[in-house]
């Protein structure tokens, strides 16, 4: 695929990847974006009312 270039180690493996940012910004966005998701997943998470309720004490949301 042009503007992507595998790295391999001597054994013939791949280590690593090089994008070309200029021609595929939104593949690295969307990789990017389901990295950072794939690490979230674990975590705890909260409804919507609380954090709407959260927010209104806060003084950032109106009612």
């Amino acid at each position: 695929m042009n503007g992507i270039k595998f790295l391999v180690d001597d054994k013939g493996n791949t280590t690593a990847v090089l994008i070309d940012l200029k021609k595929h910004a939104e593949l690295w966005e969307d990789f990017y974006d389901n990295l950072i998701a794939e690490t979230r997943a674990k975590e705890p998470t909260e409804s919507w009312e609380s954090v709407k309720r959260k927010l209104r004490r806060a003084g950032k949301l109106r009612a």
